[in-house]
């Protein structure tokens, strides 16, 4: 079906490698997912693949695009403005629905999970839900009746519901799909083939897995790997060393006794002169040995975070306390009555379906908090735009005094959650969304807060860092209260999990 020939992406700008000599083949019955940490290069891929032209302005690349002929269906990762302007009749009319017979399109309907009356709606695009939206620009591919599908992060802003319909969709399509996600549960519902992208030695060299397994197959298989060759690295280094220290001991003898033979005895030293030749001769074996040593595994490392030991808020004191009649986006209601307390050492997670108002309250709270000084809290918003001025570079953004220890702290805490020093001085705005959501955890971390409020916090990290980041709130000792429809989130972070809807927020069971 498609099938990549030792392919190699740099940008133009900085001549940054994305890929070098991938290759890779999907076949029917595929569910390939593409993983990797952001700003590795995977939804450049999927436009190359799809349409060149899209990526022409800032990559050079080289190799093979073997289509065969088939049909490609793209899911961008984004509606676009202009789309969202359009009612969605006419944006149905653009992609090909009045081409379709009503069969098709009852099928498409079907398919998707919408009524089919929807298509010919007077609704604007922008009036949909996430979940909605995702839906009706699936079905919009559906209808160019592809051989292949190419999704990139569709399960981005999509609340639980849409998720598990998302996860039925990629599974009985019927066609091979080559995905981007972040949602570890999605990837393991549903990938059978994994292509991992990597950044190596600092984001100058690039690396390509192809592995035909499920997702947790993959990382199970790759930790056990590195493990097996980090002992045989050591192993056989051990043993070389000894080699080595052996060597040395003889060539330092030989050594010692040329520089003391006597002169009138010449035979005895034409005979060290040959020992000597007959010693240098073992180090170059010793030499050539070690080139063909086993190496210590080489990747890239997931994000590394950790948070001050002064988060810690008494379990006794009183972080929240809010009531609210109903919700309102405009004159709009969105739910009916909210009642809400969280104490001290409290993690608790409002889920509910996409539209409910759950960020509009997650803004409410942060209203609340974010003045108090008895607790010093800070808000981790959807759109990170809320939160940053994104022309300042990372180091800007974070640095308070501005003097020269604290700058340096920041670029310490800076490489070590993998920002180069490029990355470092380029505007924020820049930074792709992980690297965005990266800095909100920097800033967090270094800026000893006890109280987190997070809108979607692990919704555009990759599923590789995900589980440091979960593991690093889980042991945090102060309060978080967040939005999230990660369900591995939910799950191993969260004490407390609270569902809103029209009727109001009520406490899960």
């Amino acid at each position: 079906m498609l099938q990549i020939k030792n392919l190699s992406m740099n940008h133009t700008k900085d001549s940054h490698v994305l890929a070098e000599n991938m290759s890779f083949v999907i076949n029917d019955g595929d569910k390939a997912a593409l993983i990797g940490e952001e700003g590795n290069g995977k939804s450049t891929l999927l436009k190359l693949i799809y349409d060149p032209e899209l990526i022409e302005d800032y990559i050079e690349y080289s190799g093979e695009i073997i289509r065969n002929g088939a049909v490609f269906g793209y899911l961008s990762q984004e509606t676009s403005d202009s789309d969202k302007e359009k009612t969605i009749a006419e944006f149905c009319a653009e992609n090909g629905f009045s081409e379709l017979y009503p069969y098709e399109i009852f099928d498409i309907a079907d398919e998707v999970g919408l009524p089919a009356e929807i298509f010919d709606s007077d609704r604007k695009i922008k009036t949909l839900s996430g979940g909605e939206k995702v839906k009706l620009r699936m079905a919009s591919v559906l209808a160019k009746r592809p051989d292949m599908l190419l999704l990139d992060e569709p399960s981005n802003d999509i609340d639980i519901e849409t998720l598990e319909w998302l996860e039925g969709f990629i599974n009985s399509c019927g066609l091979p799909v080559l995905f981007i996600s972040h949602d570890e549960t999605l990837l393991e519902n549903t990938a059978n083939m994994i292509i991992h992208m990597e950044q190596l030695r600092r984001k100058t060299a690039a690396r390509c897995t192809v592995s035909k397994t499920p997702y947790r197959k993959y990382v199970e298989d790759r930790a056990a790997g590195f493990e097996k060759q980090e002992q045989m690295a050591r192993s056989e280094k051990r043993d070389y060393d000894k080699k080595m220290e052996r060597f040395r001991q003889i060539y330092q003898k030989v050594d010692y006794q040329q520089e003391n033979i006597s002169r009138a005895d010449p035979a005895g030293g034409r005979l060290l002169k040959k020992k000597m030749h007959s010693v240098k001769s073992m180090g170059r074996r010793f030499e050539k040995e070690k080139e063909n040593m086993t190496q210590m595994p080489e990747s890239e490392e997931a994000i590394f975070l950790r948070f001050g030991e002064n988060s810690a808020v008494p379990a006794g004191k009183r972080v929240l306390s809010i009531e609210i009649p109903a919700l309102f986006a405009g004159e709009k209601k969105l739910c009916g009555e909210i009642k809400l307390e969280v104490s001290g050492g409290e993690k608790i997670c409002i889920i509910g379906k996409n539209g409910a108002g759950k960020t509009t309250l997650l803004r409410k709270i942060a209203e609340e908090l974010l003045p108090r000084t008895d607790i010093k809290a800070a808000y981790m918003p959807q759109n990170y735009e809320e939160g940053f001025d994104l022309s300042q570079n990372p180091i800007e953004l974070l640095a308070k005094g501005g003097t020269k220890e604290e700058r340096t702290k920041i670029r310490t805490y800076l490489g070590s959650i993998k920002f180069t020093a490029d990355e470092m001085s380029h505007p924020a705005a820049e930074l792709s969304g992980g690297q965005k959501a990266k800095l909100f955890f920097a800033k967090m971390a270094l800026g000893d807060y006890n109280v987190l409020i997070l809108d979607e916090p692990t919704r555009n990290l990759s599923p590789l860092s995900n589980p440091q980041v979960r593991e690093v709130l889980e042991s945090f000792g102060g309060v978080i209260i967040s939005v999230s429809h990660d369900r591995k989130y939910i799950a191993e972070v969260c004490d407390e999990i609270f569902r809103l809807d029209e009727n109001g927020l009520k406490k899960q069971n």
